[in-house]
Formats: structure tokens, C-alpha cells, sequence
């Protein structure tokens, strides 16, 4: 029995590394350029860190990324091939074993990132910057990679086992494309589990739902997919 199906499975916690890697390689995929007032050694900047939280709710779920994979086809945003890449992800063992839910909170999807930047920040691979007043809208976290950091996700992307992360975070790219934080997480709620889910607890999946959703479709044939696998 896979994670994805949701049926009693227990998963073990993330460690930091893990939760870094997907940052960095976040930060790398779907950062947008520096300007003159960034830190001098930064390349590209997420700069709030709601949209960084929306898109690693998704690295983490395979099932929702997968959905919003679907919604897009049916939007007409996105080729029929990628409704083979969806299937991918509820079916391939490599998603299921990166599968980390997120509890639920005030806001979304919330898990603390400081550990996880403060060992980026250790090995100099990214950095962030913190303004404004904290529990007001002034405050902002931004966040940046370094050239350091863009040279060890070049690595990553080539490992064939650590390579799996560098292709997750361009498909999240894909679906949140440049949108705002605050309107990914809107996205996010318009699942009805996710939206459901009592403040404090795991997000549960929805694979079998995605399933259903795939079934309403005629899959491409898997060798003629377009996908970014």
C-alpha cells in the first residue's frame, strides 16, 4: 500500500536536510531576479515566504500537485500529455516516498522553515531577509539563493537518485507560474479536504479522488508525453 492512498499509512518525519533541499531547489526553479536592493550575494529571490510555503505543500504532496496538473489541462493551460505525468505521480513509487504532509493552519499548509534555512544559510547556498513588523501585513520573509546554492542544484539535478527534486520543483513552477502567495493558497482551499482539515492536523490526501478525476480522461500514450518528469 502506497502513502498516496491515504489509508492508515504512517509516515515518518522529514528531516531538516530534506526540508533544505526542497527550499533550494524551490528557490532555484521558481525564484525570480535580483534587483539593485537584494543582498549582493543572492541570484534569485521567492520573495514571500506564503508562495514558498503554498509550493512546497506541493513538492511534499504529490497528489494535489497532480490535481492541480489535471485542472489545468482541463483549463486549457496545459497539453493532454500532462495528464500522463499526473498519473506518474499517483502511481510511480519515487513521488510516494517524498511524500510529507503538511498540518493545517490559520493560513494553509504551515510548517516552520528556519531550521531548514539556517543550514542553507550554514553552507552559504541561500539566505533570507525579514521586514516589517511580525503578526502585520508589513511583515514579509524574502527569500534568496546564492550562486553557491545555484551551483549545487546544478549537482542535484544531475544525481539520479537526488535528481527527483530539481524535476518535482519544475512542475510545481509550472502550476504556480508567478501568482502570489495569498492566490496559490486560495487555489489550495478550493479543495474540499484540504479546506476541511481541523487546524493543527496533517492535510489528508486525495489520491483516490485525483484518480477518479483521471479516470473521466483518455491518457496519452506514456512514450509520446510531454511532461517534465
Amino acid at each position: 500500500m502506497t502513502a498516496s492512498s491515504g489509508v492508515g499509512v504512517e509516515r515518518p518525519s522529514h528531516t531538516r536536510t530534506q526540508h533544505a533541499v526542497r527550499l533550494l531547489v524551490l528557490l532555484d526553479r521558481t525564484g525570480e531576479d535580483v534587483t539593485d536592493g537584494d543582498p549582493p550575494v543572492a541570484v534569485k529571490a521567492v520573495r514571500s515566504e506564503v508562495r514558498l510555503q503554498a509550493m512546497d505543500f506541493w513538492m511534499r504532496n504529490p497528489d494535489y500537485l497532480a490535481d492541480e496538473l489535471i485542472s489545468q489541462v482541463e483549463e486549457g493551460k496545459l497539453s493532454d500529455s500532462y495528464l500522463q505525468v499526473a498519473h506518474r505521480l499517483l502511481e510511480d513509487p519515487e513521488p510516494d516516498l517524498h511524500y510529507y504532509p503538511m498540518p493545517r493552519w490559520f493560513y494553509g499548509a504551515y510548517e516552520a522553515i528556519d531550521d531548514a534555512m539556517a543550514l542553507l544559510e550554514t553552507y552559504r547556498l541561500a539566505t533570507f531577509r525579514r521586514s516589517g513588523e511580525p503578526g502585520t501585513k508589513s511583515h514579509r520573509n524574502q527569500l534568496f539563493l546564492t550562486s553557491a546554492g545555484a551551483d549545487a542544484v546544478a549537482e542535484l539535478a544531475g544525481d539520479p537518485v537526488l535528481g527527483w527534486y530539481t524535476h518535482q520543483a519544475e512542475l510545481v513552477a509550472l502550476v504556480a507560474g508567478d501568482t502570489v502567495g495569498s492566490k496559490l493558497k486560495e487555489r489550495q482551499y478550493e479543495q474540499a479536504t484540504y479546506a476541511g482539515t481541523e487546524l493543527g492536523l496533517d492535510i489528508a490526501p486525495i489520491a483516490e479522488h485525483v484518480r477518479k478525476r483521471l479516470d473521466g480522461h483518455i491518457l496519452p500514450a506514456a512514450e509520446t508525453s510531454g511532461g517534465g518528469m
